[in-house]
């Protein structure tokens, strides 16, 4: 199966993105169909008194991977330029993303919340879709096997569109004022070392629990925390040089303040050293 969605997917690497157009139309509809599937069904078990879960309070052993899963979550914001750009009068720019976000959330939430006290902590599986495969769940045969096969759609969606962005980004890192690379390098170089890393990490891993709090712990605080607050930071710098410091942004975010740069860089620095604490202690007990 690897070695199928690298041979069919694996090329998208070497276009661009637009030429998904259409395969992501498709996949954001059984994105939603799958999402409201499994909501729908989780509500009518609970509703039936044969809900399973009784999730704790809290468990501190899950933070690890809790970093992971909001890694993934993250990617909500891949799409927020697609939302902005297309916005001729941006005044009320502002309450339109905070509506976006107030919405992703009460989905996200109302996924999770159904998920843990409809089933039991032990026979939640990693991939969520998977419990729906139970003839026990739903005995309809094609919602099975449309849930069972709905991360193969998200994952045929979202490796290209990911990959040529990683792709574009090593082109941006090495790129000289007035250079241009060879073909050889533009079109072949480059979306080679962005195809063989994660395909090789796929063929030697086996245990998504541990891969997604690894990368959720490392690459998932660089990314959230860190990234960001450099950005805003130099970004405003560059504003005061081109604009001058009198400039007045209508737009201007209630979290200006360089405080807030600095907290979002402490908070970040602060869940490394935590989660590397808390994944050597794991491992120890091993």
């Amino acid at each position: 199966f690897q070695a199928a969605f690298t041979l069919l997917l694996g090329p998208f690497t070497f276009f661009n993105v637009q030429k998904t157009k259409y395969l992501q139309i498709m996949t954001s509809l059984m994105r939603w169909i799958a999402f409201i599937l499994m909501i729908i069904l989780a509500l009518i078990r609970i509703s039936r008194g044969q809900a399973e879960g009784h999730p704790s309070m809290a468990q501190l052993s899950g933070i690890r991977n809790l970093f992971g899963v909001c890694v993934y979550s993250f990617m909500c914001q891949h799409s927020l330029p697609s939302l902005i750009t297309p916005i001729s009068k941006k005044k009320h720019v502002n309450k339109l993303v905070l509506l976006d976000y107030i919405l992703i959330l009460a989905f996200y939430s109302l996924l999770s919340f159904t998920a843990i006290y409809c089933f039991r902590n032990d026979t939640l599986m990693d991939m969520y879709t998977l419990n729906f495969t139970n003839c026990e769940i739903i005995d309809v045969a094609f919602i099975r096997y449309f849930l069972g096969l709905f991360p193969v759609f998200t994952i045929s969606t979202n490796f290209p569109i990911i990959a040529v962005t990683l792709r574009n980004n090593w082109k941006t890192l090495f790129h000289r004022e007035g250079g241009t690379y060879p073909w050889v390098v533009d079109r072949i170089v480059f979306p080679t070392i962005t195809l063989i890393p994660p395909v090789l990490v796929a063929f030697c891993t086996h245990d998504l629990e541990s891969l997604v709090g690894i990368t959720g712990a490392y690459a998932g605080s660089g990314i959230q925390y860190l990234v960001p607050a450099f950005l805003a930071y130099c970004s405003r710098k560059d504003t005061q040089l081109v604009f001058g410091s009198g400039a007045v942004n209508k737009h201007l975010s209630p979290f200006r303040h360089t405080f807030w740069i600095l907290f979002v860089l402490l908070w970040g620095f602060s869940c490394f050293v935590f989660v590397t604490a808390n994944i050597v202690l794991s491992e120890s007990k091993l």
